[in-house]
C-alpha cells in the first residue's frame, strides 16, 4: 500500500514538474512574440535604446484590476550582458498594489529597460522596486513621464492604443519555481544571468534581444 502510494505521489510531483515547464516555455514564447513586435522598425522600443541597456525585462500580459484602483501581476523574464552577449533568462515576477489610472481587467506586455550597469545587482536582488530602488519614465505613450535622468524605462502595449499607468512602487522579485522548471535545478537570477546556459526554450529569446539590440 505505501509503495504504491509512494509511486503515486513520483508520478503527480513527474507531472506537476512537466507542467511548469510547459508553463515556463510557453511564457517564453509569448515573451519573444512581445520583443519581436515591439521592436520592429517604427514600433516602441528603438534600437539606440535597447543597445544601450544593460539589462532587459519582458513582462507579457501582465494583468491589471478594476478601473482607478487595483492590483496587477505577472511573470516574465530578465536578460544581462555578459560581454558582448546577451545573458539566459532568469525568471522573474512583477506585482503592483495600486496602479492608478488604467483600463478596468485589461492585459498589458510591458517591457523594461535598465541602463545603467550599477542597477544590475538590485534588479537580481530578491526583491526591487520601482520608485523607490530606481526611478522610472515610461518611453513611450501619450502619457510617458517621469524623470529625465531615469535610470529604467517603461514601454507598455495592449491590443489598443496605448494606456499608460503608473508602476511607482511596483516589486520584482526572483520566480524560483519558473527557474527550477527552465533550468531543471534551483538557480538564482544572480548564478544565472553571471554564466548559465540558455535552454533550447530560451534560445529564441536570447536570440531575438541580441538581433534587436544589434549586438
Amino acid at each position: 500500500m505505501r509503495k504504491a502510494q509512494y509511486l503515486l505521489f513520483l508520478t503527480f510531483a513527474a507531472v506537476l514538474a512537466a507542467t511548469g515547464a510547459d508553463d515556463a516555455t510557453a511564457r517564453l514564447g509569448k515573451a519573444t512574440a512581445v520583443l519581436n513586435k515591439m521592436t520592429q522598425s517604427g514600433h516602441d522600443i528603438r534600437t539606440g535604446e535597447l543597445a544601450s541597456a544593460d539589462c532587459i525585462v519582458v513582462i507579457p500580459g501582465f494583468k491589471k484590476g478594476a478601473i482607478v484602483v487595483g492590483v496587477g501581476h505577472g511573470r516574465g523574464f530578465i536578460s544581462c550582458r555578459n560581454g558582448g552577449n546577451w545573458s539566459a533568462p532568469g525568471a522573474i515576477t512583477l506585482d503592483s498594489g495600486s496602479l492608478g489610472v488604467q483600463l478596468g481587467g485589461e492585459e498589458m506586455n510591458i517591457v523594461i529597460l535598465s541602463i545603467d550597469k550599477d542597477m544590475r545587482s538590485k534588479l537580481l536582488s530578491d526583491r526591487f522596486a520601482i520608485g523607490s530602488d530606481a526611478s522610472a519614465a515610461w518611453g513611450n505613450g501619450a502619457s510617458a513621464h517621469g524623470d529625465p535622468n531615469a535610470k529604467i524605462l517603461l514601454y507598455g502595449q495592449t491590443k489598443g492604443a496605448f494606456a499608460g499607468f503608473d508602476l511607482d512602487g511596483a516589486t520584482f522579485k526572483p520566480d524560483d519555481s519558473g527557474n527550477k522548471a527552465l533550468y531543471g535545478k534551483t538557480l538564482s537570477n544572480g548564478e544565472i544571468v553571471a554564466g548559465a546556459t540558455a535552454p533550447p526554450s530560451a534560445q529564441a529569446f536570447v536570440a531575438t534581444i541580441a538581433q534587436a539590440s544589434g549586438r
